[in-house]
């Protein structure tokens, strides 16, 4: 089997290498340093990266030959050009960010405080209590989607949170880290994306100028099917105990082996040998992730204007959600070292021991993220936005009542290929509402459709900062959570672009939004009674 592994990692090596001569012979055309610019070569690199991604499991090495591929292309292989773009215009352009590195340093401080809470013996405490008053699997998914559902304010906080604090409780249900993963995922983007207070909300309402955003938003949340049946997922998986794919085999072996892992890799094992204090109790869980989520809140609040006149829903139109959370993260750790001091839990030794054990957990986290905002840079220097946006305009006039169907498919491969919904939604939403009449309900529709679209990318998109922080936060091993929920977010994403297509001509949503629940659902039962029927069989 190994053999055969090793195989496969070779040829799909050895293609890629291959892609790379063909693809310099091309190149060598007229020598004018344009001949992939605004062109389907500019979402080459994204896809190689994806694909290798998915062959190899080896996901430093996917992405960084997805940068190199896209270093050559955008100096037309001109070897110079190349290493200046990696490095340049790649990493330290990336790291230089004044966003990326907010969010760096909000990952650092969360790694820190999730380490202080487990070495208080915080999340033990709960887990005890948890074990105590969940009895079942079911009971155990459904507490961690709510928790998920609650935590609406950030994607990033979101992720983080939740499996901080419901890791013992579905250790303890042998619940699988892919599956944990899976939860933490679907109730992370999808659910901030039709939240009207989110960071989300802020970051659509800006996006069109000289529009009302925020009340597009609203109109747009009962149109957003994938987000909505995302959620319907969650839970009719959840109380049929149905799973299928390559997800069936790690929850198998979670419940018939206590494996909670399935595959060797097993980066966050080690995180767990901790020894967590006697002396801590569940307050010293929940009340640090109160003043956690108080804080963000706040300090997003802050960073718009809260404090300065500004309304409660302007000030999150207005925010810096990077920002907003470092401050949040920075307050509630300060919070917490003179809680426990107080309540003499822990040691000034122990705590300085946190902070490096906190910070080396966000290590995976943080190069990963590193080389994906790279090589979405990359795409962005090929012009890959501008190729996706003029094909767009291209079919607005022809299909105009299946512009809600061919934005979301848009939205979907531009999201999945660059790994940033905001992205995706900043560069198709003007387009969106520049080609339809801005006093139809079908603008609205098709709004809702590109962010749906967006969230789709977001939400699986091995390259996605969101996905990156759902295995960190379920100490799952990256891969494995992608190629787990890959076939169940593409299910929600084929059942919501049928509805977009029935919404184009009904523009109803108290028809269309029904009727795309029902249909989500029936298709589950029936999935699980086909594979009840291949079982007997």
């Amino acid at each position: 089997m190994k053999g055969n592994q090793k195989a496969v990692k070779a040829i799909a090596l050895a293609a890629v290498l291959v892609l790379f001569v063909v693809v310099g012979l091309i190149a060598r055309g007229d020598g004018s340093g344009d001949n992939f610019s605004e062109t389907f070569w500019a979402l080459i690199p994204p896809i190689i990266a994806i694909g290798l991604a998915l062959i190899t499991r080896e996901v430093y090495i996917s992405l960084f030959v997805g940068i190199i591929t896209g270093a050559l292309l955008y100096a037309n292989f001109n070897v110079e050009g190349a290493m200046l773009a990696i490095f340049t215009e790649g990493f330290i352009g990336s790291l230089a960010d004044d966003w990326n590195i907010g969010i760096l340093m909000f990952l650092v401080m969360l790694g820190i405080l999730v380490s202080l809470v487990n070495k208080a013996g915080g999340s033990a405490a709960y887990g005890v209590w948890a074990a105590k008053k969940i009895k079942s699997r079911t009971g155990a998914l459904l507490a961690t989607s709510a928790l998920g559902v609650l935590i609406f304010v950030d994607d990033y906080f979101n992720c983080l949170t939740v499996g901080s604090v419901m890791r013992p409780l579905t250790d303890k249900h042998n619940i699988s880290r892919a599956k944990l993963a899976y939860l933490i995922d679907a109730t992370a983007a999808p659910i901030c994306i039709i939240a009207p207070v989110s960071s989300w909300a802020a970051a659509v309402s800006g996006v069109v100028d000289n529009t009302d955003g925020f009340a597009w938003f609203v109109r747009a949340i009962p149109y957003n099917f994938y987000a909505l049946l995302t959620l319907a997922m969650v839970l009719t998986i959840a109380l049929l105990r149905f799973d299928y794919g390559p997800m069936k085999v790690h929850e198998d072996n979670a419940v018939n082996k206590g494996d909670l892992y399935t595959t060797p890799e097993r980066p966050y094992q080690n995180a767990e040998a901790e020894v967590p204090s006697s002396k801590g109790g569940i307050i010293d869980l929940v009340l640090p992730v109160i003043v956690l989520v108080v804080c963000c809140v706040i300090g997003m609040g802050y960073t718009g204007g809260l404090f300065e006149g500004a309304s409660f829903v302007e000030a999150f139109a207005d925010c810096d959600p990077s920002i907003g959370l470092v401050l949040g993260a920075f307050v509630a750790l300060a919070f917490t070292f003179f809680f426990y001091i107080f309540r003499r839990i822990l040691t000034l030794t122990e705590f300085n021991e946190a902070i490096s054990k906190g910070f080396s957990a966000m290590v995976p986290a943080i190069l990963i993220l590193v080389f994906a905002w790279t090589l979405s840079g990359m795409t962005g220097l090929l012009g890959g936005a501008e190729y996706v946006s003029g094909l767009l305009e291209n079919s607005a006039s022809s299909l105009y009542n299946f512009m809600p169907v061919i934005v979301f498919l848009i939205a979907c491969g531009l999201s999945f290929a660059t790994g940033t919904s905001w992205g995706t939604f900043g560069i198709l939403l003007p387009i969106a509402v520049s080609v339809m009449d801005p006093a139809s309900e079908l603008m609205v529709i098709t709004i809702s459709a590109c962010l749906a679209g967006a969230v789709y990318g977001d939400h699986c998109s091995p390259i996605s900062d969101t996905t990156i922080m759902s295995s960190t936060g379920a100490q799952c091993e990256h891969i494995n959570h992608v190629s787990t929920q890959l076939p169940y977010a593409s299910l929600v994403a084929a059942v919501t672009a049928v509805m977009y297509i029935l919404a184009g001509f009904v523009q109803n949503a108290f028809i269309v939004l029904p009727l795309a629940l029902l249909v989500m659902v029936g298709v589950l039962i029936a999935m699980k009674s086909m594979s009840k029927g291949k079982q007997a069989a």
